[in-house]
């Protein structure tokens, strides 16, 4: 899949969440590359478009720690729980040394978990893991 696919992807599911979900899910979502030459950020949505690089660092702490240890596949996702304000609650491997960071910047994954719409939303969430996981970002 190339970038443009990928960001159509995620873009779809994201708003198919929300149809779900009644509200937003997950009002943020960063692409990056994690590539051993270097790393970049490959695409960006969301109310932070002038501040999210400068927080990137820290923003991250939570999911990196809950991730720790993981070894992901393609199409393989986990959460932070305790992930709140703007600190990223989900990510997906995407490719080989991509991934999808999520975040709702008002809320933590245990809050948005705790609607029963969540059961319902996050169907949206897995399907569009294992297109990830058929056709991996290139």
């Amino acid at each position: 899949m190339n970038l443009d696919s990928a960001k159509a992807l995620i873009t779809t599911a994201l708003g198919r969440m929300t149809a779900l979900y009644n509200k937003t899910a997950f009002d943020e979502w960063v692409l990056v590359s994690l590539d051993s030459d270097r790393g970049s950020i490959l695409a960006y949505h969301g109310p932070r478009l002038e501040s999210y690089r400068r927080r990137f660092a820290d923003d991250i702490v939570p999911l990196r720690a809950e991730m720790t240890g993981q070894h992901l596949a393609v199409g393989d996702f986990g959460f932070a729980l305790e992930a709140p304000g703007t600190h990223f609650d989900g990510c997906v491997r995407v490719g080989g040394a991509s991934y999808l960071l999520c975040n709702h910047t008002g809320k933590s994954m245990a809050e948005i978990r705790a609607d029963p719409l969540w059961l319902q939303a996050q169907k949206a969430f897995v399907e569009m893991s294992e297109k990830f996981r058929a056709d991996p970002l290139e």
